[in-house]
């Protein structure tokens, strides 16, 4: 099979779930109910870009606004009647903040993970944060679709990367991590969590020094629901949390890699608000991951994440990114929250 056959199968089996990622009740992706068509769309960019600069409230007005299905046909559109990729003519009409948002928003999910992990590993600036964070964030499945992805693409093995830029037990975490198959379903075993809870405690918390390798095995083993239990059982077990466990026993981006596991395995819409919190928190704005994660789960659980952050830090998520942002990346990343015009 060529190469351009392989590519279109998988990026027609991930609109597939894309289509259905969108349909999911927590995304905040608004989509008009009476919809243009790709066709309409890829003339009316067109026209956006024509002329003295380029008319970027059409591009958001039309892009913010469609789903991952419609976006991948908006670009067939564009293809077939200007002979031109619209990616590239979006990245050469447009310009910093906004450029970089509308870019990572075109993709589908599983190709974004790809893109995202495969700069932060292989980029100009190695970002270990950045691929730790969206590994460690995502479902077997997940993993395992922007995997094959990453390897029709880029011509590259995930794993592979992980060896060569990554080192000692963040390097074992994400391959273990990336590699695992996890239960995706809500039943756990209590017995185990129990078992798996006493041997984290020994692990760490009991001896003197870390056994790190117990840490990895679990927590790239275990399904999210069972990771869950171990924690509670943790708590009733120690009276302590196994999260301030983590924090006391390992450090660096190996900690990141733990933490953000275990808190997606418990509660992830807080884990997002508080990544959300960290990136608009103090002097300047963290642009880049305030802009990954509106992104890359507007269509998924943003409306969970939103209500997370209200309830976290007593302020909406929208006036946060409104009073952080400016210009049309403002607008841009407003629509994606769902937010009336303002």
């Amino acid at each position: 099979m060529c190469i351009c056959t392989c590519l279109k199968e998988l990026f027609n089996k991930n609109l597939h779930n894309s289509l259905e990622i969108t349909e999911s009740k927590m995304a905040t992706l608004t989509v008009p109910p009476v919809l243009t068509s790709p066709r309409d769309d890829a003339q009316a960019l067109y026209r956006a870009f024509k002329g003295f600069g380029c008319d970027t409230a059409a591009v958001i007005n039309i892009l913010a606004h469609r789903n991952a299905m419609q976006r991948a046909l908006i670009e067939q559109e564009y293809k077939n009647i200007y002979s031109e990729e619209l990616t590239k003519r979006l990245a050469s009409e447009l310009r910093g903040d906004i450029e970089r948002a509308i870019l990572l928003w075109m993709p589908d999910p599983a190709v974004r993970d790809a893109t995202v992990v495969r700069k932060a590993l292989s980029g100009d600036v190695i970002d270990l944060k950045a691929a730790t964070e969206v590994i460690c964030s995502r479902t077997s499945t997940q993993i395992q679709h922007f995997k094959q992805i990453y390897h029709a693409k880029f011509h590259a093995y995930l794993e592979h990367d992980i060896e060569y830029q990554a080192s000692g037990d963040l390097k074992k975490l994400l391959l273990a991590y990336a590699s695992a198959p996890r239960y995706e379903g809500p039943e756990v075993d209590r017995g185990l969590a129990e078992q798996d809870a006493k041997s984290l405690y020994k692990a760490g918390e009991k001896k003197l020094g870390t056994d790190e390798d117990t840490f990895i095995r679990i927590f790239a083993e275990r399904s999210r629901a069972q990771l869950a239990a171990i924690s509670s059982a943790y708590h009733s077990m120690y009276g302590n949390s196994l999260k301030k466990a983590v924090k006391r026993e390992t450090s660096g981006n190996f900690e990141l890699g733990l933490l953000t596991i275990l808190q997606c395995a418990e509660n992830p819409g807080r884990y997002f608000a508080k990544m959300l919190r960290k990136a608009m928190k103090g002097m300047g704005t963290d642009d880049k991951t305030l802009t990954r994660v509106i992104v890359t789960r507007a269509e998924i659980d943003l409306q969970y994440i939103k209500a997370e952050y209200q309830k976290k830090y007593g302020k909406s998520l929208n006036d946060a990114v409104q009073s952080e942002t400016s210009s049309h990346y403002r607008t841009f990343l407003l629509a994606l929250l769902g937010a009336t015009h303002r």
